[in-house]
């Protein structure tokens, strides 16, 4: 079974991600922050990730940063999600190493999408 690492400060967008994951049959874990979710990582490396981009602690972008250059690091699909509608960002997390993206709020169909047909959107950087 698969299994995916949803990294989002807000409770709630976790609790609505996991079931619509769980419901994809991946073994789902939760973080808060990027620094929890690196000690994840470094515990068991998930086959997937799905990203908030601005948490406490450590964000996003700095989360996405160390784990690409960890070793295994490489091999997580990795979503992120922002509020922010700034195509700018968004390329930045793409060439820190992120392979796609969505914005918040997100549609249970588009999530799903993300996790059914994966695309690899990432930029060489």
């Amino acid at each position: 079974m698969k299994s995916c690492l949803i990294i989002d400060d807000s409770s709630v967008v976790r609790k609505v991600a996991r079931r619509i994951i769980e419901d994809l049959d991946y073994i789902v874990d939760e973080a808060e922050d990027g620094q929890e979710a690196l000690d994840k990582c470094r515990q068991e490396m998930p086959d997937a990730i799905l990203l908030d981009w601005q948490m406490p602690i450590m964000g996003g972008l700095e989360f996405l940063k160390l784990l690409r250059a960890y070793v295994g690091g490489t091999d997580p699909h990795i979503v992120f999600v922002t509020t922010e509608n700034d195509i700018g960002q968004i390329a930045q997390a793409l060439r820190a190493g992120a392979d796609d993206f969505m914005m918040k709020p997100f549609e249970r169909d588009h999530l799903e999408a993300k996790f059914i047909n994966p695309t690899r959107v990432r930029k060489a950087g």
